[in-house]
Order: C-alpha cells, then structure tokens, then sequence
C-alpha cells in the first residue's frame, strides 16, 4: 500500500500505464491517456529517452500514446517512465523465461479470455542500490511526482552544471553537484546550499550531510558536492543552491524525493501482520505464530498487506478477475465510514486481523491534528537568528486574559535578568530573547492551559574572521611543520586545503588539526618534497594562504680531508668534518674499505671523522676517501710515504730545506679556509742541527677590502733545535724537532695571509725558501638589492656584488623573502644564481614584501644583506577602453575613454595621454603628470598635422599597456551641418502664468560653432524683452517674471554660412479670467430660480473651463456654492427655502483659477410662502436624568512626603453631580492646602505638598436629584530620607 501525498498537485494522466510481465521474445505494449490533447509525451528507459527504432515503436493518437517493445529479451527487464508536462509516471518491465512446454489450462478458466493470462506472482524485487529508488509493486498504481522531467536544465549565469532533482530510498546515499565555470570569475565563487528558504545548510554538516568544495587547474571549474547519508523522510522538499562572486549572482532550485524502503513480496497475505518489533519477537519466543493475539508484540505492518494484495488474489487456486481500477487508500475509506461498516470493509479488502485494524486505526485518528481552541497563531516550524542579537517570538491567544507559560527544551523559562523578557498586549503574547548564543539554540513551546505550540530556534553564528594569518615556511625534509593561525572567536571551525583541496580527517595519518582556543594550528610531523604547495585555512568570513617550500637536506662539508706526507713509523690521521653530526660514513683505500685493527683506528666524534694510521708503512700509502652514507659525494686525499735513507755524511753539513713548492708562483701557493689550521711542516737538514728563523711579510692584495693597510710589515720567529715558541694565546705555534720545523696557526684569519720564509742557518752554511700562503673565507655580503620593477604575484631585483670576494671567485647568490609583518625569511633558490638580476614570482598580489641577497663562494655564504624596502607586488591594470574622439578643430581636439575593465590590488593613480605625428616614433606627454579624468582637451595643436594618441592607466606597478586610436587623426576642424535638437516638450505649446520664468534650453549642433538667431514675430529680440544665452551646442531663451505680452511664437535659426536649420516655439501666458458680466436673474418659480450671464471680457489669454456659481441669504449673506464647474452660461438654483430673500454671484474659471472678482445680482429674488401652514407633531419629552455612578475609581497611592500628588476619578450624572471631597469623613472642600478640579467629568484632588499628617482614607461623593454615589481610596505618605541617613544606609 502507498499513502498519496496531499501536497502533490493534479496529474497530467487520465489512464496511465501499469507494470507488466512478458514471455522472452513476445512483444508487450505500454498504454497512457493524458488530460489534455496537446502535451508532449516523452518515454524514458532507466531515466534515459528513447526514440522509436527496431526495438521501439512509440505512437500518438490525440491523448492516447502508447509505448511498444519489441522481442523482449531479459535486458529489457528495468523501469521505465512516461512524463507529460510536469508529472512522471514509472513502471517496471518484468521478463519471465519461456516454458518448455505448454501449460495446462485449469477446468474452471476455460471460460475466461485469451488475451488475459492469468499472472504468476513476481520474484521478490532485489533491494535497490545506493542511490536508486526502487520500482512500485506490481499493478500498483505507481507514484507520481511533482517535480519538473529529470532532464538537462539550461546553463545560465555562473552555473556549468545545476544540481538536478533526485529520489533517494530511506537509508542510502544521494550527491548533488554544482559546477561553476572560474574563467571569467575575478574571485572565487562562495556557494551556499539551502533546505526551503531559508534554512542555510553550511552549520548542519555532520553525520548525515556533508559539503565539498574541489577544483579543476586546468578547466578552471569549480566543483562543488552536497552529499547526504543515510537518507530520512524528512530530508524530502525543495533545496536551493546559491553562487556569488563579488557583483555576480545565481541560483537555481531542485528537489529531493525520499521513498519508504520496499518490503520483499510474499505470497502468505498474513505476513503483513506480523509485528515489526524485535522485543514482540522475543517475548513471543520462537516457536509462537506471529499472529498471536498478544497485543504487546509489536506494531502491525498493514504497508505490506496492502501493496500484496492483488498479488494474493492473484496466487488462489481459483479464478479470480483482477481489478484494473486504480487502488484507494483503505485506511482513508475506514476514517470516514461509520463503526458498523468496518468489518464489510476488512472483508472486501481482505483484512482478517479485525484487532490490529481498530488498534492501527485508534493511532491514526489519535495523530489527527485537532483545531486549536487555545491559539489563533501559532509559533512558526523554526526560526533563526545570528549570534549575539535578539529575537522575539509571538503567538496569538484566543483568551486575551489567559496566562501563558514558556518551556526551553522542556523546562520552564524563569524570569530573571534581562536575558528573557515576557511581554502580554491584548491577544498576543511575546518572548523576547535577547544577546542570544549558541545555548539558546534550542526548542522552544508555549504553553496555555493543556494546549502547546513548538518552534525550533537555530543560532547562527556571526562570520569568523583571521586576526593572524599563516605565514610562509621552508623547512628540510624530515622535519616537523606547524602551520599555525588565530581567529576571531575562540572554538570556531575551520577548513585547511592544500593547492585547493581539503584537507580532512581521513588523512589523519599524515596530517594533524590542532586547536587550542583562538589558535589552529596544521601539524605536519615528517615533511617531504609532495607537501610543497600552497596552504589555505578557511572560516566562514575569511581565509589566509602560506607557501611550504621543502628542501633536501644538503651535506656541507666544513672541513675536508687534506693530503699527507708521514715517514716510517709516523702516525697519518685523516680528519673532516661536516655539517650534519647523525650522518655515518665509510673509509675506502684505493676502492677497498678500510677496517679497524690495531694499526688502524676510525672514530666518529659528533661532527668530526677521523681515521688514524699508527705506525705507518710503506704498504700504507695510497688513495684514502670517505663516503657519507646517503649522500652522492665523497672526500679523497693522498698518502704519501717518506722513505729515510741513512746516508754517510760529513759531520760539517751545510743546511738544506726539503721543499717541493718553493716560491710566489699560483702553483707553489698554500690556501687554507679561514677558520681552517695552517700547518707548514719544512724538512730540513744539517749537521750540526741548524737554527730556524721564520720570517711572515704581509703585502698588500688586490683582493683586500678597501681601507685596510697596505704596507709591508715584517714579523719573525727564531728557535734552535727542539725549540717551541706559541704566541696569540696559543693560536701561533712555531716548533723546531730533528729533521722538520713546523709552523702552526690554528683557526686561520684573513689577516694570516702572506709570504712565509724560513731560513736554516749553521756553521757550515744557511738556506732559504719561500711560502706563499693564501687565506680565504666566505665573501662580504652584498648591498641592499633593489627593486627594478613588480608584476602580479613577481618583482624584478637587482643588486651589487660584494666588495670583497673573500680570495674566490663569486659563484653566485641565493635570495630570500617574507612577509612585512613576518619573521620567517624563504629560500627562493637552492642553487646559487649567477646574475646579479632575478626575477622571483609566487608571491600573493597586494602584500607587502622584503628581500635579501648571500653571495656564494668556492668556501660558502656570506652573511645576508641588509634587506630592501618593502614593496608590494601589482600588476599594471588593464588598458582603457573605449578611446575615441569626443570633439576636433583646427587647433585641438577632445579626447574621452572608460576606465580599465582590471585595476588590481592597487589604486588607480591617473591616466597618461601622448601623441606622435604620422612617420615618427616620438611619442610626447600631452600633459604633465597625470589626469584622474577620463577625457581630455589638447589644444595648441598645428592645423593638418596627422597624429595619433594613445592613453595609459598607471597604478603602483607603472603603466598599462597603451589604448590607441585605430587610425591617426588629421587636426582639422570638420564641417557639420546646423541641426536644432527641439526637446520633446517644446514641440507643443509651452503654457506658463503670469510672473513665472521661461527657461528654455534648446540643444543644437554644427561645425564650426553656428550663429544663433531668436525673432519673435519676424522682430529680433530686444535683450530688455528676453534674455538669449548661446553656447557652442545649446542656446537658452530665459524671461525672468513673465508678462501677458510674452505671449507668441518665438523663430530660432541656427546658421553656418549658407546653411541653416529652423525651428518655433510658442509660448502661451496664461492669468486669472475676468469676471462674467450681465448676470440676471431671469425666472423664479416655486423652489426655483433661473439665472444667465455672458463670458467674461478678458479670459486669461486661455479658454473658460467653468464657472462657479453661489448663493446668499440676505439675512446672513454667508454665500454657498451651488454649482462648481459649471460650463454653460445659465443655470437652475434649487432647493431655496420659502420665505428668504437671497442675491446670487458668478466666478468664471479658467486654467489659472477662479476669476478675483465675481459678478453679482443687482436685484435680489423672494421666494413667496404658498398659504400652507405646518403643525409640528407633538412628542412625550424623555426623561435623561441618570443618577451619578463612577466609572474609574479612585486607586490608593503611596507617596512621599513634600512632592505634590493628584487623586483621580471619573463620573458620569444627568443633570452634572455636585461633587465633594472628604478626607478621613471630614469635607475638606474649604481648606487651602487642596484644590479640586473637574473636566469632562474627570475629578481630580491636588494635594499641595504633602505631608506625613496628610495620609488616610479620602472618599469623593457626587450627589444629583436622581441619586448619590461615593467612592474612595487610601493615602500613605513616605517620609523623605535625609542625605546623612543615606550615606549611613550605603555604609
């Protein structure tokens, strides 16, 4: 069974088609009738259209339309629909396999027709997937809808693709989709979705709605999805999509259709019957029937038993004829019929469980709404309000006496505070709920008596907005990032995206949303290269962007491993060091790795590496590397042993110093890093053991930084045989052994560079050589840079290299940026750039930035320089458009255009104009500095001249790109021929009063400038008679106060040498007409009196409209008007009293007014009395004397004492009541210290002053012939508090 929803409007069928079943390869016909004629009908297969072909043959005859499918095949077995106007009919096909044999014909359906097959009842329907809805049952009447034919709606506004109408089944799952085409879009479009008409979606997303937003880079299409889950009844209605961006707007409606979930068919028709309820089966126990008559075992599924009713006359052993009507709700037939018919009713519908009927039918009437007797308006369903404002909720009372109570989500609302304010005017009742938050979002119900109306209240939350906005990073790969951002309200929602997709939950995994307060922060714990990219955090009233940039980390070598020379039985010790301590590495000696032994030792000591060789021998010589792991270099250094050969000598042996670079030469140079240890180990020889003298000369060097000395200066060490001289707190370390003098400067300074000589003296003679050590060092930073030029989201810098290359070649630079207001500097490049000019983009267009600059060398970085000034990069705006020429003469010419269609972040600083003559590419300003308008005149130009002009819009960025003429313009005035423009309202007769003034302004044009003409009546104008003012394309004819004589029609010729133009005006001076003359009285007759007169002499220089015509008493002579607008010039005065005597008078009318004067009667008429005389009936006179009574009271006051107050009451008495005041029963009417006064029967005392004597009872009694009547009240008079006892009470 189907319940039809009331709501749904009047189907568009007549007869409409029903669900079949057909034999594989039989043909089955589809029929519908339609109301009208003339609807198009359309027929669609698995909501897709079909056409008629081999497989389909469609027909139409008037409003009959039939579909028919031809050689049925298993495929054919879907749902199909047939749509006319707004309604949709669906339908299924149902294929059954062809029996192998015939079937036998049961005995008692011979006499049935052919062409009526008895049916077999259907397999039961498969559950529908997700998304789907599932088919109506089998010669169901199927469902219609309401909403449009599910086909393609047309594209308009920004909508690519608009979210269409669907159907859903209770449970599952349905997205609508919108796209939104950015391409022409200059901000990013904001969508929001809708339920009804106001309900705004975006703050219901959760477990059974969900909103996502994705975008296309390449198509430039915004997608966005509303998702609902697990779908409910009550999801069902209209929704609405809403998109804007910036000046643009669109929408566009569709509907949700949510179907109850279909029940499997069976063919016992007591199944439906069966409790629904889970507990009933349980207390039941498993063997019970579940048709038992226990009441308590769960609800009756009567859906079911209606929907497979046909099924079950269809599955009988008899013969039945099946009912081809449409099928009728049962339970509306049993709401209106009578108790007795309810059994007749359950047998014709084949209900047996009479129980579970009343008891299913006691509910339904139950859920009834009833009238209400308590309300005349209710609450509305829900309303919303936006945080921290108030709102005011009203219902209308039948009883305007009637006490009302308010319940928040079930408990009483007190009156306390200002929060909740209960206001009661006649009928209405009020709640006023203000400041509301997000804990007022509740529901709310009024209550009268045993009567209650409820209503939702919905807070919405007011737009969050970034107070902190994120800012770039650049960090290594495999460290932690945190993103973090501060907004407005402390515990707001928001959404990260990452290149413009969301970053959710499900990715918990990688990333991590952290919120603590006004704080949010993303939390990525090991960076790699694919989290680069651009971050947005998003609220519900802004967004901020951050780029990452992720760098590999790279291994920077701070010292490398150097070569060594060692002799037998020395010790060799490679060492390096390099930038990261937690990297390990490998020894390899001639390609084969080294191991440790006893001889051989490798240690690892944070940052430093180290092998040691003791006792090295000649097997040890070679090339020793080290590898790091993970990295793809290596660091290598020679071994070279010495052997020492023991020569026989004589014992006198000059001195001789072993060296194989010797000299100033760029091939014998020693350069060491500055930082680095300077070690100069000098084999010598000599017998006996020479003295060393070591000997530095510091010259000056082309590569030292400006200011420093440039002299020569010497200094010199001496030591003898086993001496040891350590100078500069050790830095300085010179020794003398056996065989070698070694010279030793730890951590190497700029200032160490130079020319080194040791000398080697002995009896037997002496020997000198010279080493030539060069120090360098990272270079000196580079100037501020500079920037050349800005783009949109880039800027050009510039900067000078270093003025000290620290004794290397300059490699290249690495640049860095941030933010203004930031204090994160990012990497723009990780390889040095080579130019002294780069161009760095991605940045955010209207935010200002800073810029530095290292200058890389063969050693490493320099310090950065000082940072540039801030800028902020703009692209030029667009061209102007629309340039063309306003106005040309022969000596200048008019120019005008429209602003940009883009002027970006910046403001618009003024347009620039420029000209070039024809044949040359000089363009000059035609003008200085710019213009903020958008037209100009340049004049001063020579006459014939050809030239062309083009304008440019210039911003902070510079200029944009120029607009130009299509063609040059050659200076010459052109010749126009004189054309008068008569504005539409002078083209009839101009009508103004007397003392008005006529400005009329009447446009013309010609070349060159014409000569204007005004005549009146073939006369020229006389300048005292009419002023004439004449421009180059107007002139204006002013009269400052109008007179009758400015009357006539008035000639303007516009003139250029032969040619002319013509026009006329004609002006009309209206004033007040004169009055009618000749009026007389020509007949009198009973009641009447005929009058006639003549047009007045002068009618105001326009036509007579009427006249007013008016009488008077001779006796008063206060005039009355008896005809007003009257046109003609005699008339009838009626309805005049007998026995007055009355004179008449005549005003003319015209469109000014009435005339001032009007013209009277000489004579005056007598209307004669008839002879009959009038008795005046005789009337009882009635009696009005009432006695007095009160209406208001008098109402007891408490006062205080020395301010005066008033007592009043009000009473009514025919004939007027004397009234008295007593106090205390004592008449005080006398006495000065109170006065009494009386108005419209309002009786007021004033007390003067009271004072605490002046307190008790006072009684006023009003008294007439008819009757007395009193009434009184009590007086109580508060001392006042003097301002010491205050003082005393607020301590």
């Amino acid at each position: 069974m189907f319940f039809l929803n009331p709501l749904f409007s009047v189907s568009a069928f007549a007869k409409k088609p029903k669900t079949r079943e057909a034999e594989e390869g039989s043909s089955v016909v589809f029929e519908a009738e339609t109301e009208k004629s003339d609807v198009k009908v359309k027929w669609q297969c698995n909501s897709k259209d079909v056409a008629t072909g081999d497989k389909y043959v469609i027909t139409a005859d008037g409003n009959k339309h039939s579909l028919t499918i031809k050689a049925v095949t298993k495929e054919d077995a879907t749902v199909y629909a047939v749509i006319a106007g707004g309604s949709k009919i669906k339908f299924e096909l149902r294929v059954v396999s062809k029996p192998e044999a015939p079937a036998e014909a049961p005995a008692d359906g011979a006499g049935e027709s052919n062409t009526q097959p008895e049916q077999a009842p259907a397999p039961p329907a498969a559950a529908p997937g997700q998304g789907e809805v599932s088919a109506p049952a089998q010669d169901a009447s199927p469902a219609e809808e309401v909403h449009p034919p599910d086909t393609r709606q047309d594209l308009t506004g920004l909508f690519a693709e608009k979210p269409r109408s669907g159907e859903v089944t209770v449970g599952e799952n349905i997205t609508f989709v919108a796209k939104v085409n950015a391409e022409s879009l200059l901000k990013k479009p904001a969508v929001k979705w809708f339920k009804g008409k106001w309900m705004d979606l975006a703050s219901k997303s959760g477990k059974h709605l969900q909103l996502k937003e994705t975008y296309d880079r390449n198509t430039k299409v915004y997608t966005f999805e509303m998702q609902i889950i697990a779908a409910k009844p009550n999801f069902a209605g209209g929704y609405r999509c809403e998109v804007s961006s910036k000046d643009k707007f669109d929408s566009c409606n569709f509907e949700l259709t949510v179907h109850e979930a279909r029940a499997p068919e069976g063919l016992d028709i007591r199944a439906a019957f069966r409790r629904t309820s889970e507990g009933g089966k349980k207390r039941s126990g498993p063997g019970a029937s579940s048709t038992d008559g226990n009441e308590d075992s769960g609800e009756l599924d009567f859906s079911a038993l209606l929907k497979k009713r046909d099924s079950f006359f269809k599955s009988s052993n008899r013969a039945i004829q099946v009912n081809t009507e449409p099928d009728v709700d049962v339970w509306d037939i049993l709401r209106g019929a009578p108790a007795s018919e309810y059994e007749k009713i359950a047998f014709q519908y084949g209900i047996t469980d009479l129980r579970g009927m009343l008891k299913r039918l006691k509910k339904m009437k139950k859920k009834e709404e009833k009238k209400s007797e308590a309300f005349l308006k209710k609450l509305d369903p829900a309303y919303q309000v936006t945080k921290g404002h108030k709102i005011k909720l009203a219902v209308e009372v039948a009883n305007a006496d009637v006490e009302v109570k308010w319940l928040k989500n079930g408990q009483e609302i007190q009156k306390s505070g200002s929060k909740y304010i209960f206001e009661s005017v006649g009928n209405m009742r009020y709640l006023t709920i203000n400041h509301c938050s997000l804990a007022d979002d509740a529901a709310y119900t009024c209550v009268v008596g045993d009567e209650k109306c409820t209503t939702e209240l919905f807070v919405k939350e007011p737009p969050v907005t970034i107070v902190k906005n994120l800012e770039d990073q650049m960090v290594m790969k495999g460290e932690r990032v945190e993103l973090e951002c501060e907004v407005s309200e402390d515990g707001a929602n928001v959404k990260w995206e990452k290149d413009g997709v969301e970053l959710t939950r499900d990715e918990s995994f990688k990333y991590r949303f952290k919120k603590d307060g006004c704080k949010h922060v993303l939390i990525i714990n090991e960076a790699t290269k694919e989290d680069c990219g651009h971050y947005k955090v998003k609220t519900n009233g802004g967004e901020s962007m951050a780029e990452l940039l992720v760098q590999e980390k790279e291994l920077e070598v701070y010292q490398s491993i150097a070569d060594l020379t060692v002799k037998a039985k020395d010790q060799a010790v490679f060492k390096c060091e390099v930038s990261d301590e937690n990297v390990r590495g490998t020894w390899f000696k001639n390609g084969v790795e080294v191991k440790s032994d006893t001889r051989v030792n490798i240690s690892h000591i944070g940052r430093i590496h180290k092998l040691t060789i003791d006792d090295v021998k000649p097997e040890d010589e070679g090339d020793y590397t080290f590898v790091p792991d993970g990295h793809a270099f290596n660091l290598s250094a020679k071994l070279n042993f010495l052997e020492v050969k023991i020569d026989y000598v004589p014992r006198q042996d000059p001195p001789k110093i072993h060296l194989d670079c010797m000299g100033r030469t760029a091939d014998s140079t020693i350069v060491v890093v500055a930082g680095n240890k300077l070690r100069l180990d000098v084999p010598i020889t000599g017998d006996p053991a020479p003295t060393v003298i070591w000997t530095k000369q510091e010259k000056a060097s082309s590569v030292k930084p400006d200011g420093e000395d440039n002299g020569e200066h010497t200094a010199s060490w001496t030591l003898n045989d086993g001496g040891v001289i350590t100078e500069g707190d050790g830095r300085v370390h010179v020794e003398s052994t056996k065989g070698h003098c070694i010279f030793t400067i730890e951590g190497a300074e700029r200032q160490d560079e130079g020319v080194y000589s040791v000398v080697v003296r002995n009896p037997a003679g002496e020997d000198t050589a010279d080493i030539n050590v060069k120090v360098v060092d990272v270079p000196d930073p580079p100037q501020a840079p500079k920037i050349l030029s800005v783009g949109e989201d880039s800027c050009i810098v510039q900067w000078e290299p270093p003025k000290f290359d620290g004794g290397q070649p300059i490699i290249g630079y690495v640049l860095e940026r941030k933010k203004l207001k930031s204090y994160r500097w990012m990497r723009l490049n990780f390889d040095p750039y080579p130019g002294t000019t780069y161009e760095a983009r991605r940045m955010i267009e209207g935010v200002q930035y800073e810029m530095r600059v290292y200058a890389v060398n063969g050693i490493g970085m320099s310090r950065h320089s000082p940072a540039s000034q801030p800028f902020v990069p703009v692209a030029p705006t667009s061209e102007p458009i629309g340039l063309c020429v306003d106005d040309i003469n022969d000596t200048s010419i008019t120019l005008k255009w429209r602003a940009p269609e883009r002027i970006g972040a910046a403001m618009l600083e003024g347009y620039g104009v420029e000209y070039c003559k024809e044949g040359t590419d000089e363009w000059i300003p035609a003008m200085e500095g710019l213009t903020d308008r958008t037209s100009i005149t340049i004049k001063d130009l020579t006459t014939g001249d050809k030239l062309q002009f083009r304008v440019r819009a210039y911003n902070m960025a510079g200029p944009s790109a120029p607009a130009t003429l299509a063609q040059p313009v050659t200076i010459r005035e052109i010749m126009q021929r004189p054309k008068i423009w008569l504005p539409r309202n002078l083209r009839q007769t101009l009508i103004k009063k007397v003392g008005e003034t006529v400005n009329i302004v009447i446009p013309f044009q010609g070349k060159p400038r014409p000569k204007v003409i005004w005549s009146k009546e073939e006369e020229p104008l006389n300048p005292s008679f009419a002023s004439v003012r004449n421009s180059e394309v107007d002139t204006i004819l002013f009269i400052r106060k109008t007179e009758r004589k400015h009357s006539g029609q008035y000639d303007l010729k516009v003139q250029i040498e032969n040619v002319e133009d013509t026009s006329k005006i004609t002006l009309q001076i209206v004033d007040l007409p004169g009055p009618p003359e000749a009026l007389k009285i020509v007949d009198t007759w009973g009641f009447n009196v005929a009058l006639e007169w003549k047009p007045p002499k002068d009618n105001g220089n326009c036509e007579i409209t009427g006249y007013t015509i008016q009488k008077a008493d001779k006796k008063t002579m206060e005039w009355y008007t008896v005809h007003d607008q009257y046109r003609r010039t005699h008339c009838v005065v009626s309805d005049l009293i007998m026995g007055n005597e009355y004179v008449f008078r005549v005003f003319s009318i015209n469109l000014v007014g009435l005339s001032p004067d009007p013209c009277t009667t000489k004579d005056s008429v007598y209307i004669q009395k008839t002879g009959i005389m009038y008795k005046s009936p005789s009337y009882k006179e009635h009696d009005f004397s009432e006695p007095p009574k009160f209406t208001h009271p008098l109402v007891s006051r408490s006062i205080i004492a020395g301010y005066s107050a008033t007592l009043s009451c009000a009473v009514r008495g025919i004939p007027k009541p004397k009234v008295t005041w007593y106090k205390n029963k004592m008449d005080i009417s006398n006495e000065a210290k109170y006065r009494m006064l009386s108005k419209q029967g309002v009786l007021t005392l004033e007390i003067r002053k009271p004072c605490p004597f002046d307190g008790g009872v006072y009684m006023c009694k009003a008294v007439n012939d008819s009757g007395e009547d009193t009434v009184e009240c009590k007086l109580e008079v508060r001392p006042q508090i003097a301002k010491e006892e205050k003082k005393d009470v607020k301590k």
